[in-house]
């Protein structure tokens, strides 16, 4: 048995399921490269047969990535399969993930297939798979609610069939620790070839145990892959979250015993791309990579973290990413400098057009804002990314006027379609009177469900990075974009919003 733990990441696939959450293609690829810098072993770029773009999503994360494994999911299908294993075509190390339920509730009532049929096809997707590409993940969902000896079965057989890893996700979130963890190893004792695959685990987070659930497989089961997303991000309560699991191997090497391959300086930086990228704010006191991990605010903490820091801190702040550093630029600072912090922040852009681009914008924010902090930078950067983007709607200006006692008024000034227009309404604030008068132009027929405004630094004088959710014949998008001036980062962020509405590409449920 291997004496390290593979981490597979799923956020471009199983976190972009998120309501919200779906990614562009050039998102999917910055986001990767971050993986790639994070040392993450497997990244899971997408389901390749669910839209032209996700195959297009998937396809360049292949061509893009060198030092990590490239997987796209694929049902058990022919049709799936082979437009994986094209879409993976470009990769230096290419793994199909192929998956059919096998619980007797999903078979029954999904599937409408009976065990023998489910059985079958399982076998036949992953021969089929096997004569594409060598690496094949294999997942029977909501494998923890299947009958045991049917899943035996089936395990047993596509292993046989060439299945390199098999995982067995509790799909809906159902396990315990315990439990669990004994389900794996009885699965590994019980099948006689269990010794031919890695076993993998997969838990969701509905009972707020994805993380304990995993390590529980790890340690009791045996599993030597751990799948997982950055700030835990997925569908309904979300996955395992990757920070958790593999601060809590490395921290605790005393009980798992088992060496991890991430570079975790990276894990602070990977977090805050994927929020900035999907809107998705990080709680305060998320650990690992909450603003308040590492703060402490009791006297008697405080105390003693000053004399000793092991008294109350278990994992080194700087370790995942975190810098003693707060205020790093300003007004005066040169190109160089705002480069070389870009780096230490583990950005990496394509250009020099792209670098200039993004400081020419960090000196409009230093006209305005006195210091700038590591989260100014990162929100401007990712800013400046979607702005290269083709867009239907781009932001210009805003004028607004709100009085006690007076109804808000606000006029913006944007562009449609490569043509400026102006707007205007009034509404019940300032915010709402220019989400409103966007609006009245556009007139997307769109239904906001999410508007959120969340503070990048400290001080009245942060950039606020605003968040709009908005749902139109069954697509939800989210939206993001940040100022100094809220009504602004609101305007930016709505429009951000009509923008993925404009793509049609379809999406299909996938493997949870």
């Amino acid at each position: 048995m291997s004496d390290k733990l593979i981490i597979f990441d799923t956020t471009l696939r199983d976190g972009e399921q998120s309501p919200g959450a779906s990614m562009t293609r050039d998102e999917k690829v910055r986001i990767a490269r971050q993986l790639e810098r994070l040392k993450v072993d497997v990244i899971e770029a997408g389901f390749a047969a669910s839209s032209n773009g996700d195959f297009e999503a998937v396809q360049l994360v292949a061509n893009t990535i060198k030092d990590s494994i490239v997987c796209s999911l694929a049902r058990a299908n022919d049709r799936d399969i082979a437009r994986a294993a094209e879409a993976l075509k470009g990769a230096q190390r290419a793994r199909i993930h192929t998956f059919i339920a096998t619980s007797p509730l999903h078979m029954e009532k999904k599937l409408r297939m009976t065990p023998d049929e489910v059985f079958e096809q399982a076998k036949l997707s992953v021969r089929f798979a096997r004569n594409l590409v060598e690496d094949i993940e294999f997942s029977p969902e909501d494998g923890y609610r299947s009958d045991p000896d049917f899943l035996c079965r089936v395990l047993e057989a596509v292993i046989a069939e060439g299945a390199t890893t098999i995982n067995v996700p509790d799909t809906v979130g159902y396990a315990v620790p315990e439990l669990y963890g004994n389900f794996i190893k009885s699965l590994r004792e019980r099948i006689p070839n269990s010794d031919k695959a890695i076993w993998s685990v997969h838990c969701h987070n509905d009972l707020g145990m994805a993380v304990a659930n995993s390590l529980a497989g790890v340690k009791i089961g045996g599993a030597r892959q751990v799948e997982c997303t950055i700030n835990g991000l997925g569908e309904r309560a979300g996955n395992c979250s990757l920070e958790e699991v593999v601060m809590a191997v490395k921290t605790r090497r005393d009980y798992f015993g088992l060496d991890i391959g991430i570079d975790t300086r990276h894990i602070l930086a990977a977090s805050r791309m994927v929020s900035q990228t999907t809107g998705f704010v990080v709680q305060p006191n998320k650990a690992v990579v909450g603003a308040n991990a590492f703060a402490h605010a009791s006297g008697i903490h405080q105390d003693g973290v000053l004399k000793a820091r092991d008294t109350y801190e278990i994992m080194r702040a700087e370790d995942v990413g975190w810098s003693a550093n707060k205020i790093v630029l300003g007004k005066l600072s040169g190109r160089n400098a705002f480069k070389q912090r870009l780096q230490e922040l583990g950005v990496q852009l394509e250009s020099e057009a792209e670098i200039n681009a993004a400081f020419t914008r960090f000196k409009e924010l230093a006209d305005r804002k006195a210091e700038i902090f590591d989260e100014d930078i990162l929100a401007l950067v990712s800013d400046e990314s979607v702005s290269q983007e083709k867009e239907q709607f781009a932001f210009v200006s805003l004028a607004q006027h709100s009085e006690t006692g007076e109804r808000p008024h606000a006029a913006v000034v944007f562009t449609s379609a490569g043509k400026e227009v102006k707007s205007e309404s009034d509404g019940n604030g300032p915010v709402d009177a220019s989400l409103k008068a966007i609006e009245a132009h556009v007139q997307s027929g769109a239904e906001m469900v999410l508007y959120s405004v969340n503070a990048i630094s400290g001080s009245t004088e942060s950039q606020g990075e605003v968040t709009v959710r908005l749902q139109n014949s069954g697509r939800v998008v989210n939206g993001t974009g940040s100022d100094p001036d809220i009504v602004v980062a609101s305007a930016k962020a709505y429009l951000s919003a009509l923008n993925k509405l404009q793509s049609k590409a379809d999406r299909v449920a996938a493997q949870g």
